[in-house]
């Protein structure tokens, strides 16, 4: 860190000045780049000072808030997004240069898969890549995405957020359709779903998190205002929440199938209005790491028909209707 943080002599152009400058210009904040990149506001205000002076251009209007982007600015940003897609390959090839396979992957995974899925995937993977090193990080989509993005993961597999970006490969692993969770007999089959679960309380996935973001995007899209008394980032005490009868969920069919042990005391409906679904992939940088993100999912894909084969789904037939393994 302190090599980093250290300024560079003015005049030159470095890479880690470039990483500064492409890190507040797409956080828009001296503070936040700061944080993104673990180094200190003053040692991002200094670098990019130093960038400045040896391009002899302004590149960010920074008294703006947010921070906005000269001409010039966005001109080198191109360029900027290009070195470092450049150095990043550079360095993969460095690291495995002269080896016979790769010696180091950082892989992130939805926290969905962590229980039945990784650690199947991670034995099979070791069979593979026998000289490999696996660094594991699991969380929301939302944050393996932004570690793929600043190049602190490898590869991740979690819910689809956006449009690809141009830097990256993207391979289908499956797509679930929405599902909703009641206590059993809280509600009459033989009655409306939708005008019963308008009284009773929702509780809610966590907005802070893109699939509760999600869920309530599309809620506001059918003209749906639902009362919700709690607001959680746990797939566990939701679901504990509702097999006690505090109130029924919105969730994807995978976050159901990690709490199995609470599944005799749920009951399940498909969604009363507009289906909603999300789809999982998997993301790498393309052509940093070869053919391996391509094995890894097809991997991926082969473990989930045995796992979903294994499984006696009798119990839970919407599974079948609800999940879809992508083909190879």
């Amino acid at each position: 860190m302190a090599d980093k943080t250290a300024a560079a002599s003015p005049g030159r152009v470095t890479l880690w000045g470039i990483e500064v400058f492409v890190a507040t210009a797409e956080e828009r904040s001296i503070s936040a780049a700061a944080r993104r990149l673990g180094a200190s506001p003053s040692a991002v205000s200094q670098q990019l000072t130093n960038l400045e002076t040896a391009l002899g251009a302004t590149l960010l209007m920074r008294q703006a808030r947010p921070i906005t982007l000269t001409p010039s600015g966005e001109a080198f940003r191109r360029r900027a997004e290009a070195i470092l897609t450049e150095a990043a390959q550079a360095r993969a090839e460095l690291a495995v240069a002269g080896a016979p396979a790769l010696t180091r992957l950082r892989l992130g995974v939805i926290e969905d898969f962590e229980a039945d899925v990784t650690p199947r995937l991670l034995t099979r993977m070791a069979g593979d890549l026998a000289e490999c090193r696996f660094l594991l990080e699991t969380g929301a989509s939302h944050y393996l995405h932004d570690q793929l993005d600043t190049e602190a993961l490898d590869v991740v597999i979690a819910a689809e957020m956006a449009e690809p970006a141009d830097w990256a490969e993207v391979h289908d692993i499956l797509t679930e359709d929405f599902i909703v969770a009641t206590a059993p007999g809280a509600v009459d089959s033989a009655r409306p779903l939708l005008d019963q679960l308008k009284g009773q309380p929702m509780i809610q996935y966590t907005t802070r998190h893109y699939m509760g973001r999600l869920i309530s995007t599309h809620l506001a899209q059918q003209n749906l205002r639902l009362d919700h008394r709690f607001e959680l980032d746990s797939y566990h005490a939701i679901l504990a929440l509702v097999s006690a009868g505090t109130g029924w969920t919105i969730l994807p069919p995978l976050a159901l199938l990690r709490a199995r042990r609470l599944m005799p005391h749920l009951d399940i409906h498909p969604l009363p209005f507009a289906p909603l679904s999300r789809r999982i992939v998997l993301t790498a940088r393309r052509g940093i790491l070869k053919t391996v993100p391509t094995r890894l999912a097809t991997d991926l894909r082969a473990l989930l028909r045995q796992i979903a084969e294994e499984t006696d789904v009798a119990p839970y037939p919407w599974v079948a209707s609800s999940v879809r393994i992508a083909s190879d």
